[in-house]
């Protein structure tokens, strides 16, 4: 499942952010980074903010062999 982590630069003091969900989409609009699903806008960051945004496929272990 994919997921996306977005961390802010230091001097913000903001927390990282880690968002699973597989139906997310993120597109880049008129200076904005936005994550939305079939309902809409989930979470917005403003481009000048800093922050940025990476994304992490999440795998399912292999299954073990006996």
């Amino acid at each position: 499942m994919p997921a996306y982590l977005i961390t802010h630069p230091r001097d913000q003091k903001r927390d990282d952010l880690v968002i699973e969900d597989s139906a997310l989409t993120l597109r880049f609009e008129a200076g904005w980074a936005i994550l939305a699903d079939q309902d809409g806008i989930c979470y917005a960051i403003p481009a000048g903010q800093g922050a940025t945004i990476q994304r992490v496929d999440v795998q399912e272990p292999a299954p073990r062999e006996e």
